[in-house]
């Protein structure tokens, strides 16, 4: 049975880490794209970071030079560094795998066009003033 597991949501103060991390299954961990989406109350789902089988990354603008995503591919395990958290960073974060990933644009759409959709059951992130 495919499974991620979301760990390491929490409340922090603006300016401080955390870090998330997505166990999966080997099956969905070695063949897909995975990677991160959030969202907020009363906002759409947002992609967040990426992640695909050859190790390319991306994350969304909105976070870049503060979110960093990985893997260790001998834990099956992925991960979202978390740094210089705002506010706004506040959410519900998904872990998720498959063809999932057209907002990074269109090298994600061909490249992870593949499978079915899987995620997990989030984990909250609440930032602080």
């Amino acid at each position: 049975q495919v499974q991620l597991v979301e760990s390491g949501g929490g409340s922090v103060q603006a300016g401080g880490s955390l870090r998330l991390s997505c166990a999966a299954s080997e099956y969905v961990y070695s063949g897909y794209c995975v990677g991160w989406f959030r969202q907020a109350p009363g906002k759409e789902r947002e992609g967040v970071a990426a992640i695909s089988t050859d190790s390319t990354t991306i994350v969304a603008d909105s976070v870049k030079g503060r979110f960093t995503i990985s893997k260790d591919d001998a834990k099956n395990t992925l991960y979202l560094q978390m740094n210089s958290l705002k506010p706004e960073d506040t959410a519900m974060y998904y872990c998720a795998a498959g063809p999932l990933f057209s907002w990074a644009g269109s090298f994600w759409r061909v490249r992870c066009a593949y499978g079915e959709d899987y995620w997990g059951k989030g984990t909250l992130v609440t930032i602080s003033s």
